[in-house]
């Protein structure tokens, strides 16, 4: 069993820059690749953000992302980050983390098996 939890949302401006943690505990966690998704409000469906693969540590991104966030991890700590710079007022979502035991880095949700609850990021124009 593995447990998420993710820090660091909030209010920012457009433009501003913001990093989001996600803390781990439970056994093996340098064998998961680790994701972050996000959920638009307004009844939008989750979408994928960015993973980092187990192992191999390759990060992977949306391209809507691409450019302007950052995955990384440090397994000593149990720890991933999401460094989101050149913040949009669509990047507004609840951001979560997740895990997928020896994952590939995946973008599909269902492919991972552990969820954090999500922080809220709300980035006003």
């Amino acid at each position: 069993q593995v447990r998420l939890v993710e820090l660091g949302g909030g209010l920012v401006q457009a433009g501003d820059s913001v990093r989001l943690s996600c803390q781990a505990s439970g056994p093996d966690f340098p064998s998961y690749t680790m994701g972050w998704f996000r959920q638009p409000p307004g009844g939008k469906e989750r979408e994928f953000v960015a993973a980092v693969t187990w192992g191999g540590m390759i990060p992977t991104y949306s391209s809507s992302v691409k450019g302007r966030f950052a995955i990384s991890r440090d397994d000593a700590k149990n720890a991933i980050w999401l460094q989101m710079n050149s913040l949009k007022a669509e990047d507004t979502a609840r951001y979560f983390c997740a895990a997928d035991y020896q994952g590939v880095g995946s973008s599909v949700d269902l492919e991972y098996e552990y969820w954090g609850l999500g922080t809220q990021v709300t980035v006003s124009s």
